[in-house]
């Protein structure tokens, strides 16, 4: 049995794909046999308790004073203490530049001798892409990787191209890094009767449903308005849900730029995961643009997988090899909105085109993505095995 302590900038009842992530991988983490702690920030309250998961709070606010009292306490644990820090520059506070979170997790490798493992779900910023004070944050992010990979016994990935961004700033130091995908955040629901009721309230009668699942960020949101405003416009018969956290100030504007759509363009907002999951085995196709390619670090589009959706979705300069190999979600270039409609309506016209690409979606993510994958590759992982269990995971996931 191992004994995890994952570090998180945000857990339940905090919403956030990092949120979701760590819950999940916790409590099968746990189910699995181990012991898990999980050190979060204060929040309102806990989900509802996993057995032999323990949720404490002491990380706070993630101030210097925060870290002292989460090391007092992590001093009951038996040394060496197993660290697995999810990294999301962003999510530790300070103006995403907490250099006091870096330093605590290099004295507790250093000084305290702990395994620190870092899951990279994002590196840091990219410079020249908006103010001076976003370009001062990038710099801070790379002193911040600098010293996150001088204390980093081992790195995980959500994408290899991860590794080649941090690479440089270990600074010559031996690292091991290792693609570790991220798996569905939303358990499917078999319930035949539910996701016909969901399809029931916004599907038209004998008319075709396009989902969209995603957070909504300016530059997707941007895709979308193209897209679904074109789809709807030549095709009346159907209708788009939107589906995740900001999905109805994005229906909202875009009724707003095309108030003639109001009948075709719902959104449902956050909903709870067995009813996310049903409403997205409401639809018919998936529609899931990217303006950096399809990737390993897309929950969303791990979603429409793991659900067996057909998905059309964009190749960019972070999209790894699987994607066309696998033949298992239609593909268009990224901000291509011309190739991403086309796509869209051939496969609304093509069922069995539809019902090749539902398998092959099931297959791709039982096969490369499901969180057993995430659990068994973490739990070869021992600390002591590590390097003899490395060259066995990157075949398993290349």
């Amino acid at each position: 049995m191992t004994e995890w302590h994952i570090i998180t900038s945000e857990y339940p009842p905090q919403m956030g794909g990092v949120s979701d992530y760590t819950h999940l991988l916790a409590s099968a983490l746990a189910a699995a046999g181990d012991s898990v702690h999980v050190w979060c920030p204060v929040g309102s309250g806990d989900p509802s308790p996993a057995r032999g998961v323990a949720v404490h709070r002491e990380l706070g606010r993630f101030t210097p004073r925060d870290f002292r009292r989460a090391s007092k306490k992590l001093g009951e644990f038996s040394a060496p203490r197993r660290m697995l820090v999810q990294w999301v520059p962003h999510g530790y506070g300070y103006w995403s530049m907490n250099l006091h979170f870096c330093n605590w997790l290099w004295s507790r490798a250093t000084f305290h001798h702990d395994r620190v493992e870092i899951m990279v779900h994002e590196p840091f910023l990219a410079f020249g892409h908006g103010s001076f004070k976003q370009t001062a944050a990038a710099a801070v992010h790379r002193v911040m990787s600098a010293v996150l990979l001088r204390a980093a016994y081992h790195v995980w990935v959500a994408i290899p191209a991860w590794e080649v961004c941090l690479r440089p700033y270990a600074l010559g130091r031996r690292v091991s890094f290792a693609w570790l995908p991220v798996p569905s955040n939303v358990p499917e629901v078999v319930d035949s009767n539910g996701v016909a009721l969901a399809r029931a309230a916004y599907a038209p009668p004998q008319g075709f449903l396009i989902g969209h699942f995603g957070t909504y960020g300016r530059l997707i949101g941007e895709l979308l308005m193209a897209l679904v405003a074109g789809l709807l416009r030549r095709n009346p018969a159907g209708a788009v849900l939107l589906l995740g956290r900001g999905s109805v100030p994005q229906r909202d504007e875009l009724l707003r730029q095309h108030p003639n759509l109001a009948r075709q363009v719902h959104a449902t907002g956050a909903l709870a995961a067995a009813d996310l999951s049903r409403h997205l085995s409401a639809c018919d196709v998936l529609i899931q643009p990217y303006p950096d390619g399809v990737s390993s670090r897309r929950g969303s589009v791990m979603a429409g997988l793991s659900h067996g959706l057909p998905i059309v979705t964009t190749v960019g300069h972070l999209t790894e090899g699987l994607w066309a190999e696998s033949g298992a979600v239609a593909l268009a270039p990224a901000g291509d909105v011309a190739t991403l409609a086309r796509l869209t309506e051939r496969l609304l016209r093509d069922k069995t085109e539809r019902n090749r690409l539902s398998a092959a979606a099931k297959a791709l993510y039982e096969q490369r993505f499901d969180l057993g994958h995430t659990v068994a590759a973490l739990r070869a992982a021992d600390g002591y095995g590590l390097q003899r269990a490395l060259p066995a995971m990157r075949r398993a996931v290349s």
